[in-house]
């Protein structure tokens, strides 16, 4: 059965392929399928919420059952932040004390940059921050799954490794970096691969 993943990212794509695959789920993209799927506003307040418009606008767009996922790092010595908007913190305006979010995504190098900018001496013990990654899965006849997944670490000093993407060579766990980390290494830690793990689960009783 195919489902539709609702972003072009392949890495994402690959980590969930190899999770969802031993239940008969074959997880594409829509460009995979020759399908284009307009761009959505991210609007939510949530990474729950922001899981559900996507995943929502892929399953009504093309037919099949939609998965869609939004994650991002939330750093607690800024209350957070990123969050909700990891992807494009780089691109955050401060207006007046007021973030002003100009809805474009950042490049990991530039995000990478500013996290590392705003950690500027702030001792180990303080730098605890924790993946965070929201499921929604949609299907044609209204059922819907949402599932959360994390991941608790710290942020380095400096980058290291070349795995992974977004935040990974900054978020440390067990000793390392999640840019050292690869395929199924990763995912039996992930905040990826334990929400998929859920979803999977509710899957079982669906499929």
């Amino acid at each position: 059965m195919d489902f539709i993943l609702a972003t072009n990212n392949m890495k994402k794509l690959a980590e969930m392929q190899r999770i969802l695959s031993p239940l008969g789920i074959n997880v594409v993209t829509a460009k995979m399928l020759g399908i284009t799927l307009p761009e959505v506003v991210e609007d939510g307040d949530t990474f729950e919420a922001n899981a559900k418009i996507k995943a929502e606008s892929a399953c009504k767009i093309t037919g099949f059952p939609a998965i869609a996922d939004d994650s991002g790092l939330c750093v607690d010595y800024l209350d957070g932040a990123p969050g909700i908007y990891s992807a494009r913190f780089a691109n955050i305006e401060v207006h007046n004390g007021v973030n002003v979010d100009n809805e474009k995504n950042a490049d990991d190098e530039e995000n990478n940059k500013l996290l590392l900018k705003k950690l500027e001496g702030v001792e180990e013990a303080k730098r605890t921050a924790y993946y965070v990654c929201a499921i929604c899965c949609i299907f044609p006849d209204g059922k819907e799954i949402t599932v959360r997944g994390e991941c608790h670490g710290t942020i380095g000093f400096e980058r290291d490794g070349n795995a992974g993407f977004g935040y990974d060579p900054l978020f440390i766990i067990n000793g390392k970096s999640f840019g050292k980390y690869e395929g199924e290494e990763k995912d039996k830690i992930s905040h990826r691969g334990n929400a998929l793990r859920k979803l999977t689960k509710e899957l079982e009783n669906i499929l």
